[in-house]
């Protein structure tokens, strides 16, 4: 007996035109290195630990590609559930056959991000996927950009303990108050692409985190107003790099020689064309991603996941030259 198709599957059977959605998971499918993901992470996965008797294991592949869904689309667990349930495209993408089988659940997604928190398999895929990517010639690390940018973390009280996030904290820029942390990231200059990830709270100065952002190679570091002094920190007196920061706006500003203030200005608008790279990566994890408030408690949890949504930014960054 033929399977009945349900309203979705006749819709999307139906349709002539191909959506974005389709358009973007046909490109992830093609640029992201699965077969290094799933030997790296094969050792660390056991299907059949804490599921019922009598439910069927569910493949690494297939754990790991909802994961990524819940990246790409900034769903919760239970609302990932759901959208693929509602999405051809998600079903397609995943392999599943609703007549045969159901959707991974909310629990069992959550059992595989935590085995990825806990082992720290979240560095391990930001590293697998800039390793392929330094294979392909696209991530070359002569040169660091580094920047922060903060993330938003629920306020409200109305929780098991009944209080706020005590990991977090509150920081003010510019005339508004944030309470929450801070994504720092490390950019490779020449290719934009994020090869370093750290988390703190928001109130930590960015110049603290400077150290932890370069990988030591790098011959020249970029960075914004925010770094001023950074290579007179302690931790960084042995980094043989030459240093571009930006000048306060007031300092320029108050440069009574003209001539001298014009060179200043455009020595400060060449720094600042190069350091405008690291903007991208921040621009797809918070609007492409939809990641713009922390989702889980604790730093973590959270830097477990920046090091994942910049990973598959690395591969947003590079796909047209990754499929050309």
């Amino acid at each position: 007996m033929p399977q009945q198709l349900s309203f979705a599957d006749a819709e999307y059977l139906a349709k002539r035109k191909t959506t974005r959605r389709d358009r973007f998971l046909g490109e992830m499918e093609q640029v992201v290195p699965w077969a290094l993901l799933l030997t790296m992470l094969a050792p660390y996965y056991y299907p059949n630990a804490g599921r019922g008797a009598g439910r069927p294991p569910i493949g690494l592949e297939r754990m790991l590609r909802m994961y990524f869904l819940r990246q790409w689309y900034g769903l919760a667990d239970e609302a990932l559930e759901d959208a693929v349930y509602d999405s051809q495209a998600f079903r397609g993408f995943l392999g599943i056959d609703l007549g045969r089988e159901g959707v991974p659940d909310a629990t069992t997604l959550l059992g595989f991000r935590r085995l990825l928190e806990e082992q720290e398999l979240t560095a391990r895929i930001l590293e697998t996927i800039n390793e392929h990517l330094r294979a392909r010639g696209v991530l070359l690390e002569k040169g660091t950009l580094v920047d922060a940018s903060i993330f938003d973390a629920p306020t409200s009280t109305k929780n098991k303990d009944k209080a706020r996030d005590p990991e977090m904290h509150q920081t003010r820029k510019g005339n508004e108050w944030h309470f929450g942390a801070k994504a720092h990231i490390g950019v490779d200059a020449d290719s934009g692409l994020v090869h370093t990830v750290t988390c703190t709270a928001a109130n930590v100065a960015d110049v603290t985190e400077t150290a932890n952002l370069l990988h030591g190679q790098e011959q020249e570091v970029y960075a914004d107003a925010g770094y001023i002094g950074a290579d007179k920190r302690d931790e960084l007196q042995d980094a043989d790099v030459t240093w571009y920061i930006a000048e306060k706006r007031s300092k320029v500003a108050a440069i009574a020689d003209e001539t001298l203030k014009d060179l200043t200005k455009r020595a400060e608008h060449l720094k600042a064309k190069i350091r405008s790279r690291v903007e991208h990566p921040f621009h797809i994890v918070k609007n492409l991603f939809r990641h713009r408030k922390l989702r889980y408690r604790g730093l973590a949890k959270n830097g477990a996941q920046f090091q994942v949504l910049f990973a598959l930014a690395n591969l947003v960054i590079v796909k047209k030259a990754l499929l050309a």
